[in-house]
């Protein structure tokens, strides 16, 4: 790897970081990059999920000191969450590298729709019963375990259907997709599809834009959550 190599990934890795934090989509940017930085398909999918687990740390921790925490939220949906992740990550490591990358490059088109439609309800609408709670989480967690790209959309759109404001919602997702990736990542790393230099120096930029990005999310509220969603799926389209 080059330096010039290592400036684009910690460089495109804090604001990945940081749209992460405020809405999610940050990994089309990160596994592109990857990629560019000479790491096969299915391995920068792999090497990803380690900047991506320093930087929903980071973003996890900087949400609860400024006073949001979706951790009572989040719990009742983990073992879906995490179950999903696990089926998802075992089945995406044995695609080739062709594979993934067309796999990859399908997904992200459908994802500018989650930020036209905004994720919350109405009050006069009913929210999901618990099983279908289970199912749509399971169905992300499998989602997310596979891809990560636009899984925070995704999230937001489900947890926005909750019923919860953008700001709450992000903390939560924060937390889940933390959940996801601690699952997946191992499955990655036994499947030999982690290089890790890279991801090392992608997890530092990523890192510094998932504490950065929290800040913005809490402070700039959801007007500026909402712009960056908008951003961030038109970027992934």
């Amino acid at each position: 790897m080059t330096w010039w190599e290592a400036v684009l990934l910690v460089g495109g890795g804090t604001l990945a970081g940081m749209i992460n934090a405020v809405a999610g989509g940050g990994s089309m940017l990160t596994v592109p990059l990857l990629v560019l930085a000479g790491v096969p398909g299915n391995s920068a999918n792999g090497s990803n999920r380690v900047g991506i687990l320093s930087s929903n740390a980071a973003s996890a921790t900087s949400f609860r000191r400024l006073g949001v925490d979706g951790l009572t939220h989040a719990l009742p949906i983990m073992v879906p969450v995490v179950a999903g992740s696990l089926v998802g990550s075992l089945a995406i490591s044995r695609l080739t590298d062709d594979a993934f990358e067309t796999v990859f490059g399908l997904l992200m088109i459908p994802l500018i729709i989650l930020t036209v439609r905004k994720p919350r309800i109405p009050e006069d609408v009913r929210t999901w019963s618990r099983p279908v709670t289970y199912a749509v989480f399971l169905g992300i967690g499998v989602y997310g375990g596979a891809v990560q790209a636009g899984v925070g959309l995704v999230l937001l759109a489900a947890l926005g259907r909750a019923g919860f404001d953008l700001v709450t919602a992000n903390s939560i997702k924060v937390l889940i997709t933390l959940a996801v990736t601690l699952t997946a990542l191992p499955v990655f790393i036994a499947q030999g599809r982690v290089d890790w230099l890279p991801a090392l120096v992608l997890a530092a930029g990523l890192t510094v834009g998932g504490w950065l990005g929290a800040h913005v999310a809490v402070r700039g509220g959801e007007r500026v959550i909402r712009i960056v969603m908008i951003v961030a799926a038109l970027a992934l389209a």
